[in-house]
Order: structure tokens, then sequence, then C-alpha cells
């Protein structure tokens, strides 16, 4: 859970595509890494299609990074929110395209 007294929202962002699915990105700045993370970062990016998640990005307390691609979920390297935010945003469009 995440202190929303000390935690600062930093970026929102929710829309339906064309298609109708949802995409939906919300990124915390936190005081203390939710660990094993090692930023400062608590996030949550999902892409979801007829109400299943097909991609999702996030960094549970006692996970860590991970991402979850067409049902399997794998270890995810966080370099940054720029490149977090452009690599689902890639997945999203691998899926689109097929």
């Amino acid at each position: 859970m995440i202190d929303n007294v000390t935690a600062e929202l930093i970026y929102r962002y929710k829309d339906v595509t064309s298609e109708g699915n949802l995409i939906e990105v919300v990124v915390w700045k936190v005081p203390a890494p939710v660990e094993p993370s090692q930023h400062g970062f608590k996030y949550r990016l999902v892409y979801i299609v007829d109400g299943v998640r097909v991609v999702g990005f996030d960094n549970e307390r006692g996970k860590g990074d991970h991402c979850h691609l067409d049902g399997e979920e794998k270890a995810y390297q966080f370099i940054s929110i720029e490149q977090l935010i452009e690599d689902f945003m890639a997945e999203i469009a691998k899926r689109r395209q097929s």
C-alpha cells in the first residue's frame, strides 16, 4: 500500500482505444523503494482487451519490477519511467498489429 501522505502522483493516463480497449498508466513517486525494487517509483500500467489484461507492468511489493504479457508473468528490468512507458507502448503496438 502507498502512503498517500508522502507519495506523489507524477503521471496518470487513461484512454479507451478506437477498438474499445483500455490503456491505463499510473506512476507515483514514493519516499522509499517498493521492495524489492531499488528505485523510488510505484507504478501500474495495463492494457485490457475484452476485459482481459493482455499487457501489464507493475512493481508489486514482494515481487518487484515485472510484466504480464499474454497471461505470463516475467521479470522486468526497470531503467527509467520514460523507458518503462516506451516498453509498455511497444508491447501494446505488437498486439494491436496482430
